[in-house]
């Protein structure tokens, strides 16, 4: 009994030390084509969440409360917002105990240096600084996901599976399955088989709703990731992806692990939202203001960290009978003025102000907006720093919405400052 607790605390502190010697690398170079105008100035990471925070905050704080303190962020596409954002939000780290968040832009570092071709080849135009930091481990991460999971226990299955590679996966309805890279798996977890966005995807084991998505992220030995990217890179077929190329080429010779995600909280499945359509990105934010959400960002246990910004309390003003400031079954966050107006079922970034008489339903408002008297909007999102402007109707008409602003397919109504003859102050935020 003695000797078996002893092994116990023995591999928990190896697991511990394995942490400690791991260094993340966090993938934020996505252009997020499909969240359309949104992402016309910014990369698909930096765009807001939550009320406060930006996209990849979830992403940094799973390494902060997983006990990773190295970090390297790979940016590419309009990065400036984002670099900015982590600068002012993720600069509290101490150099002694070599704890850092380090930004690689892409650049011409070789003579035949061009623009990321895929996650691969990203990582691998950087491989002379992660070696310089001489992680054991290489941790790859995706920048544009929201949800909460503790990476220490994907090292725990890396190491007690004695695994070449550990991919986090997650649970997909097999109607929604052939928009991601899905695994194979046998009754131990370990991959045998890819299938890469297919029409007809496979289903779990002993599941038939549901596909083991692959949630793009990855743990690696740093030598053994160091050897495949040198042979990734020297083949010309290779469109130089880690989903799309080098696992499917390796799962039959090496260990390729699956790692589910599971809750925190619970031990069910975790949430994870790519949040990757404007109907998923609005969906998403409105999750988040229910009684029980399925994102708990009230959690003491687990805190999404992000800049801080210096804003005063939100306020609501006027109690008339036809002049009220109130919000209902809604989030509103620092620096908002609601004045004399109805906020219900929506969420408001902060800095917002809604003048009297408007109606906010079944919406989302980014940093900056200001709404005019006499508005109504429903089912919408606002751009930062739009200005509304007075009688204007959003979301009531959808022939009209249609023809001076973006629909999405289930009617969800997008604003930007462009649509209304505005200048985008993107930098504003």
């Amino acid at each position: 009994m003695q000797t078996m607790v002893n092994r116990k605390k023995q591999q928990q502190a190896s697991i511990t030390r394995s942490i400690r010697e791991t260094l993340a690398v966090v993938m934020a170079g996505g252009r997020g084509t499909r969240l359309g105008p949104l992402t016309a100035h910014e990369s698909k990471p930096a765009i807001p969440f939550g009320g406060k925070y930006r996209i990849i905050d979830f992403t940094l704080s799973n390494c902060i409360n997983s006990g990773i303190y190295k970090i390297c962020v790979l940016t590419q596409y309009r990065a400036h917002s984002l670099i900015r954002h982590i600068q002012r939000g993720w600069s509290f780290w101490r150099e002694e105990f070599d704890e850092f968040v380090e930004l690689l832009p892409a650049q011409e570092r070789y003579e035949t240096s061009q623009w990321y071709q895929g996650t691969a080849d990203a990582v691998y135009q950087n491989l002379d600084i992660i070696a310089d930091h001489r992680p054991s481990y290489v941790l790859v991460l995706a920048g544009d996901h929201i949800y909460k999971m503790d990476y220490g226990l994907m090292t725990a299955t890396h190491i007690e599976n004695d695994a070449d590679v550990t991919v986090g996966c997650v649970e997909v309805p097999l109607s929604d399955a052939r928009h991601f890279g899905l695994m194979v798996v046998d009754d131990d977890y370990r991959v045998i088989g890819f299938q890469e966005k297919p029409e007809q995807p496979q289903p779990s084991p002993g599941r038939t709703d549901s596909a083991l998505a692959s949630m793009g992220i990855y743990l690696f030995s740093t030598d053994y990731l160091i050897e495949l990217l040198q042979e990734d890179a020297d083949s010309p077929e290779s469109s130089h992806d880690f989903g799309r190329d080098i696992l499917p080429r390796i799962y039959r010779d090496r260990r390729v692990m699956a790692c589910p995600f599971n809750a925190l909280e619970t031990g069910d499945q975790g949430y994870w939202r790519d949040v990757g359509t404007l109907d998923a990105y609005w969906a998403a934010n409105l999750e988040l203001i229910g009684v029980t959400p399925p994102l708990n960002l009230y959690d003491r246990d687990w805190p999404i960290r992000t800049a801080a910004i210096q804003l005063p309390p939100a306020k609501f003003v006027f109690d008339r009978d036809d002049r009220r400031g109130m919000a209902v079954d809604s989030m509103v966050s620092a620096g908002c003025i609601i004045s004399g107006a109805l906020i219900r079922h929506s969420l408001l970034f902060n800095d917002v102000r809604v003048n009297s008489f408007s109606k906010i339903t079944d919406s989302v408002l980014l940093p900056g907006v200001t709404v005019g008297r006499n508005c109504r909007i429903h089912r919408a999102i606002i751009d930062s720093n739009c200005r509304i402007p007075e009688k204007m109707e959003i979301g009531v008409d959808p022939e009209t919405d249609s023809k001076r602003f973006h629909v999405t397919p289930e009617g969800i109504v997008l604003v930007c400052p462009e649509m209304l003859d505005q200048q985008p102050r993107r930098h504003g935020r």
